[in-house]
C-alpha cells in the first residue's frame, strides 16, 4: 500500500474519540494508549516496512507506551514528550536499507 501511515493514524484517532465521547469505553486512559500500540502495528502491518512505516508504526507504537507510563506509573509529560522528540528524530535520521514507498 502506499503511505497508509496518515489514514489509519486519523482513523485509529478518530474512532477512540467517538467511542470515548459516546460513552461506549470506559474512561480509562489505557485503552487509548492501546489504541496507539494498535495504530503502529496496523501501519506496520498494512504498509509493510517502507521508509515512512518504518518510523510512523514504531513512534506510535512508543506513543502508547508513553501514554501507559503515564497512566499506570504517573511518568511526568515532562519527560514522554522529549523522550518521543528523541525518539522520532533517531527514527527519521536511520539510514534503512528499505525501499521507499512509491
Amino acid at each position: 500500500m502506499r503511505d497508509a501511515a496518515l489514514p489509519v493514524t486519523l482513523i485509529v484517532v478518530g474512532a477512540i474519540w467517538l467511542v470515548w465521547y459516546l460513552g461506549w469505553l470506559p474512561d480509562k486512559d489505557w485503552v487509548i494508549g492501546l489504541g496507539f500500540i494498535a495504530g503502529g502495528v496496523a501501519v506496520l502491518a498494512i504498509e509493510g516496512f517502507t521508509r515512512t512505516s518504518v518510523v510512523t508504526g514504531p513512534f506510535l507504537i512508543a506513543i502508547g507506551l508513553g501514554w501507559l507510563a503515564h497512566d499506570q506509573y504517573r511518568v511526568s509529560w515532562s519527560i514522554i514528550v522529549p523522550l518521543m522528540l528523541i525518539l522520532l528524530g533517531g527514527l527519521s535520521k536511520t539510514e534503512l536499507p528499505i525501499k521507499s514507498a512509491g
